[in-house]
């Protein structure tokens, strides 16, 4: 029981907590650059603007199907990115993850840890048997990350996206409880 309390949402490197207003301009400044516009999601990869970010960061709450977490550096305790949870299917017990952290902060290891510890507070504190994802086919850090945290590619849905002026695969990954557990 001691280590859920030590452990809780604190990762190696990493924090996962609830964002406050504080936050909003560091999240605005992440969700705004370039990589996250081509990276982060599927849509036209169309820069939103300070309103529309503010408006999407009053609707996070803990009260909903669907939880976002800001991701903060241990030591400086700097927003540097953010991860969730969503797409909760309670009746087959599956959920949706996705992440997107700052340009500066990449490649250093702070997402596969954070990765790492929302799979943990999924399946230690969520009634969740299997953790889904997409990732893009060019994406090759995150789907290097993803494999670390132990998910299996499953399937690609050919040429679902049209990126630099053409259209590529996105890769879909999962991983069970099971699979987590002889992990660690």
């Amino acid at each position: 029981m001691e280590r859920y309390f030590k452990e809780f949402l604190h990762g190696q490197l990493i924090t996962l907590k609830q964002m406050t207003s504080i936050d909003l301009d560091a999240f605005v400044k992440i969700e705004s650059e370039k990589q996250s516009l081509l990276l982060a999601n599927d849509d036209i990869p169309f820069p939103h603007t300070f309103e529309d970010h503010s408006s999407f960061f009053q609707t996070i709450s803990g009260k909903k199907e669907e939880f976002i977490f800001g991701i903060f550096e241990k030591t400086s305790q700097q927003l540097i990115g953010s991860c969730s949870v969503y797409s909760i299917n309670w009746k087959n017990s599956t959920c949706s993850v996705g992440i997107s952290v700052g340009e500066e902060w990449r490649g250093r290891g702070l997402g596969t840890d954070a990765m790492r510890t929302l799979i943990t507070f999924i399946f230690d504190y969520i009634a969740i048997n299997k953790i889904k994802l997409q990732v893009f086919s060019f994406n090759g850090p995150a789907i290097r990350s993803y494999e670390k945290c132990g998910f299996t590619k499953e399937g690609i849905l050919r040429n679902e996206i049209f990126r630099f002026g053409k259209f590529h695969d996105i890769v879909l990954f999962g991983l069970l409880r099971e699979e987590w557990s002889a992990l660690n």
